[in-house]
């Protein structure tokens, strides 16, 4: 079993992390696989050309900054983490491109995400947090994903790289959410029940 986590950070060590490194802990004590992809700043947002809908790739048509890398891990885990950074009352720009194709390329054709494990965990100064927290949940919502939650919402507070580890309940809050992916993959291994099989999206728009 397998959980890839996407930092959605454009910084390199920082409060988003370093809250994945707990979860890293928990993981690892729990016998699951555990790997964090952190494209950076430079992805590019998303063409709407549909090239990846339209032809069934399940790649992006742009190439060049790591967000295809990012969409075969995804397909190919048991768990999703989302986490981000609050970017003025919302998630980073970069999350948003990375989501933007991720979703299009893998979710909205033959869905390769649906009853994957998914959570979400955003890190913040201030305010923002359950905005940004909502955000991430209603992109995995759509996608048919099974969510998973901890004993409180998933946004720990710090603004210097390092600041979320003094948030001892955010703290808390992190690594029950670990326990919980971890417990929730072992349940449905065991189980053993094969999900209801994927169909291709009915996409409409209102104008006729």
């Amino acid at each position: 079993m397998k959980v890839v986590a996407i930092n959605g950070s454009p910084r390199k060590g920082g409060n988003c992390a370093q809250c994945l490194e707990v979860m890293a802990q928990v993981f690892e004590r729990e016998g699951i696989e555990f790997e964090v992809v952190q494209p950076g700043a430079k992805v590019h947002p998303c063409l709407a050309c549909y090239h990846c809908l339209d032809n069934g790739t399940l790649r992006c048509i742009q190439n060049d900054d790591g967000v295809n890398e990012v969409i075969e891990k995804c397909i190919a885990a048991d768990g999703i983490v989302l986490a981000s950074p609050v970017y003025h009352g919302g998630i980073a720009g970069n999350m948003k491109c990375i989501l933007d194709r991720l979703m299009l390329a893998a979710g909205c054709g033959e869905n390769q995400l649906h009853h994957k494990v998914g959570a979400a965990l955003v890190t913040l100064r201030r305010s923002g947090g359950m905005e940004t927290y909502q955000q991430l949940l209603g992109t995995m919502d759509a996608m048919e994903m099974v969510l998973v939650t901890s004993d409180y919402w998933n946004a720990v507070h710090g603004a210097d790289p390092g600041e979320v580890l003094k948030d001892t309940e955010g703290m808390d809050v992190v690594e029950h959410l670990a326990e919980n992916i971890a417990w929730l993959l072992k349940v449905m291994d065991k189980a053993g029940i094969a999900p209801p099989a994927a169909h291709h999206r009915t996409m409409t728009n209102f104008i006729r």
